[in-house]
C-alpha cells in the first residue's frame, strides 16, 4: 500500500478534507496522512461536517511533520494556496506534488468549504491515480 502525506500550514481543513477523502474513497490502495508546518490545534468542526454530507466521518488532529517521522511517503501533496499564503517545503522523502486549493476557513463560509471539499474529490484521486 501506498502513503500520501497532505501537507500544509494549519492542518485544519484542506490538508484534513483531503487525507479523510483519500482514505475513505482509495483506502485499498492508499494511506493518507495530513500534517501543518504551524499546526491550528484543531480539526476545523466547518470541514468535518461537509465530509459528513458526503458520508465520510473523520476524527483527525492537527499535527506537525515532526509527528510522522518515522514515516516513509511515496507522495508529498501541498496543498496550500501559494498565491494567498506560504506553503510549506517538505524535506523527506518522496514524490512533492503541488496541488494548491483556496483556504475555506478565510472566509467561514459553509458554501466554501463544500466547494474546497468537492474540488479536493475531484482533484486528488485524480491526481494519486496518474502517479500510480
Amino acid at each position: 500500500m501506498k502513503r500520501v502525506l497532505f501537507l500544509c500550514t494549519g492542518n485544519s481543513c484542506r490538508s484534513q478534507m483531503a487525507e479523510a477523502i483519500v482514505n475513505a474513497r482509495l483506502g485499498e490502495r492508499w494511506q493518507a496522512y495530513s500534517a501543518g508546518t504551524r499546526p491550528a490545534g484543531y480539526v476545523h468542526p466547518k470541514a468535518q461536517l461537509v465530509l459528513a454530507e458526503i458520508g465520510i466521518r473523520h476524527e483527525g488532529r492537527s499535527k506537525s511533520p515532526e509527528a510522522l517521522r518515522d514515516l516513509q511517503f511515496d507522495v508529498v501533496v501541498t496543498v496550500c494556496d501559494a498565491a494567498a499564503e506560504e506553503c510549506p517545503t517538505w524535506l523527506g522523502q518522496g514524490k512533492v506534488v503541488h496541488c494548491s486549493f483556496p483556504d475555506p476557513a478565510k472566509s467561514d463560509d459553509i458554501n466554501e468549504f463544500r466547494a474546497v471539499r468537492d474540488a479536493i474529490a475531484r482533484e486528488i484521486p485524480a491526481l494519486l491515480e496518474r502517479l500510480e
